[in-house]
């Protein structure tokens, strides 16, 4: 599970403030490890994300990155 904030830290409050965003960091919130940092270095792959934060989860989103692309559904 991810957290996801924009160029300057700040969390989205929507789904579709997320969706709008040309930037976007992943956070790993797992303590086991994992990518945190900018989505488009991000390894290809499929991300959950939780927001506006990992503690108040009002919404769920997946952040797919494929040669550096970023699509958010």
């Amino acid at each position: 599970m991810y957290e996801v904030t924009d160029h300057r830290g700040r969390y989205f409050k929507t789904k579709k403030a997320l969706k709008e965003a040309p930037v976007v960091s992943l956070s790993n919130t797992s303590m086991f490890g994992g990518f945190s940092g900018w989505a488009s270095d991000a390894p290809d792959g499929t991300y959950i994300v939780v927001g506006p934060t990992a503690y108040l989860r009002r919404w769920y989103a997946t952040v797919t990155v494929k040669d550096g692309k970023v699509k958010v559904s």
